[in-house]
């Protein structure tokens, strides 16, 4: 995992579900943000340099990524 990351505090997505099935996770660290999946927690995980995920799902929400 990438150091950034380590101590992180990981939190499910609120349209997740409680069902278990596909969930994905993200920590807002002090130097950079994560996605993960959630059935993989000591798997991979996405990192970006701080603030931009938060940046990335403003676009996403307001429609802007829409091809």
């Amino acid at each position: 995992m990438d150091p950034r990351l380590h101590g992180a505090s990981w939190r499910k997505a609120s349209r997740s579900g409680q069902s278990g099935g596909e969930c994905v996770e993200i920590a807002l660290c002090a130097d950079a943000d994560g996605v993960r999946d959630s059935k993989n927690a000591t798997g991979p995980a996405l990192v970006f340099p701080k603030g931009r995920l938060t940046a990335f799902l403003a676009r996403a929400g307001a429609g802007r990524l829409d091809g």
